[in-house]
């Protein structure tokens, strides 16, 4: 089977127990929900959801309402704008339906989900958002929302991820967010956060909003902030075409770039783990840790902008990325008792150096920038994990620059001390791609996040260059976290891999998620603190959940019955 073929649910004997599994490899072939047409440098994105195309059974996706497979189209769409029509500047998400652009997350599947399903769909779909803005922040691909017809939750969460949002004055088109009065949840998947950070909506206003079910239509939401203009219906082709030339000016996209093709994953999934080319993953299932081992490249990379465009999807740094995205998605998918990955890095150092300078070199080449900013988000997304992360330093490692940065991401970094063999011994290393590269979601490098952005420490790092550093130099710099030597090394690990299982997962994830960023908060850690805390306390409540809870009761014409204490 291949990616034309291949269900994005499916099931797999895995340790002699037949289990649901996740695909997040998906291809334009097989879509269901979404279309994509590009003409010139204007992309199109046409939501037109197969109401009997849900990933699981149980539910039908009426009102072009989404669950997690319409997510993983979008997210493949938007990876092959980036890709493989490099010369588009602005994208244009519309609807096929009449009368309804996008209803948002469908209720009767969350009602039939499991709470972690919901808690996944939901990071999931964020992460997607974030991604469009993160494109348009660094890499110019700008997004516009043509809203026609009712616009609600995750759908109108859609339209707030894009950098402006146009409705059609048709007296019937709103925009809402009815997640409180109708379900008694949140819309926490960022769209609280969005109508304060990112649109500026008053206080007051976002409150009155937040709590009407039917939405509010054009005029109003042009003067509440929620949308950036509307026009009448037949006034309305002239208002796209306007906005669709104001964001291709803001464009710094290459014209005329002829893009690659985003070739399939080759991925084996089996009892051991999931195995890619250059990242392999080994599950451990009864300790309930993951091994991620990231190989080095055997060969310099392609270092012209000729040979990187003629490898494609094979040039190293994307096949890093890609593979390393996608078993992100399927470990926290498929693996939810998998609690702890250990990350590893295996190969040459000197050529994830020469990587990063390529990298730099050629840092305005459409495929080099394209690459980068997908780097930035899989480690965006291993920020945001809830799963224990941890690094070791060991013989054979390659922990430089790129794929140092994977260590930082992680809550501690052991690192193997070897005094009598110092030749021997595994080393760090430091490059420009360590220095603002790939910011967190708190908009910050990880080098800064770690040291609580003192210069003075970040201008002692920088002054190092790319040079070797052995455990001792690497631990007094605060560049690891211990570093024992080769007698206590096995017991050390053991010992930590072993406690660490021990602990509540629910007391780890909220304390990762609130150690990973301190300082000043963002957009995005305001969204993920609500996803990791709010959301899931609000998920499991009988508020929400319960027999008679306004989720489980949505739709049966019954009112829920809730618990009105105040906690």
């Amino acid at each position: 089977m291949n990616a034309m073929t291949e269900p994005l649910l499916f099931k797999q004997v895995i340790d002699g127990q037949e289990r649901e599994l996740v695909r997040f490899a998906t291809h334009p072939g097989k879509y269901q929900h979404w279309t994509l047409h590009v003409e010139g440098d204007v992309a199109r994105l046409k939501l037109d959801i197969n109401e009997d195309g849900g990933i699981r059974p149980g539910y039908k996706l009426k009102l072009n309402s989404y669950d997690l497979g319409v997510d993983i189209e979008l997210h493949d769409a938007i990876n092959r704008i980036r890709f493989e029509h490099p010369a588009v500047k602005v994208v244009v998400f519309e609807s096929g339906k009449e009368k309804i652009w996008c209803s948002g997350a469908n209720i009767y599947m969350l009602g039939l989900s499991t709470h972690g399903w919901k808690v996944n769909f939901c990071k999931f779909t964020n992460e997607t958002r974030n991604g469009l803005e993160d494109s348009s922040r660094h890499d110019g691909l700008k997004t516009l929302a043509a809203v026609t017809g009712a616009c609600a939750g995750g759908g109108y969460e859609l339209a707030l991820a894009c950098d402006r949002i146009v409705m059609v004055d048709d007296r019937s088109s709103t925009v809402s967010l009815p997640e409180v009065p109708l379900l008694g949840v949140l819309p926490g998947t960022g769209g609280l956060t969005r109508i304060t950070d990112k649109r500026k909506v008053r206080r007051d206003l976002a409150d009155i909003f937040c709590t009407t079910s039917e939405g509010v239509r054009a005029d109003r939401a042009k003067d509440w902030k929620l949308i950036d203009g509307y026009a009448t219906p037949q006034q309305f082709s002239i208002l796209l075409a306007t906005e669709i030339e104001a964001l291709r000016v803001q464009s710094t996209r290459a014209a005329g770039s002829k893009g690659i093709e985003l070739t399939a994953l080759n991925a084996v999934i089996d009892d051991t783990g999931y195995h890619y080319s250059v990242v392999d993953v080994l599950v451990e299932r009864d300790k309930r840790i993951a091994t991620l081992t990231i190989k080095a490249p055997v060969v310099a990379i392609e270092s012209t902008p000729q040979g990187i465009e003629a490898a494609g999807a094979n040039w190293y740094p994307l096949t890093l990325q890609r593979e390393l995205d996608d078993a992100i998605l399927n470990l926290r998918t498929n693996e939810l008792e998998v609690g702890t990955w250990v990350i590893r890095t295996q190969g040459d150092a000197a050529l994830v150096i020469h990587m990063d300078e390529v990298l730099a070199a050629l840092k305005d080449h459409w495929l080099v920038k394209e690459t980068t900013g997908a780097l930035r988000r899989t480690l965006a997304r291993l920020d945001v994990t809830s799963r224990s992360l941890i690094a070791l330093v060991d013989a054979g490692s390659c922990f430089a620059g790129t794929l140092y940065e994977l260590a930082l991401a992680c809550d501690r970094i052991y690192m193997l001390d070897l005094p009598d063999a110092p030749d021997s011994a595994p080393a760090l290393q430091l490059s420009a791609a360590n220095f603002g590269w790939f910011p967190a979601v708190n908009g910050l490098s990880r080098l800064q996040t770690r040291f609580y952005d003192d210069e003075a420490t970040i201008q002692q790092l920088k002054a190092l260059g790319t040079g070797a550093m052995h455990a001792g130099q690497a631990l007094a710099l605060g560049l690891v976290t211990v570093s024992p030597d080769d007698i206590d090394w096995d017991d050390e690990i053991r010992m930590l891999l072993e406690e660490r299982a021990s602990l509540s997962p629910d007391a780890l994830t909220g304390m990762e998620a609130s150690l990973r960023f301190p300082g000043k908060e963002t957009m995005e850690t305001r969204v993920f603190g609500r996803l990791s805390a709010w959301q899931n306390w609000i998920f499991i409540r009988p508020n929400a959940v319960g027999e008679e809870g306004a989720l489980k009761l949505f739709g049966t014409g019954k009112k829920a019955r809730f618990d009105w204490k105040r906690i």
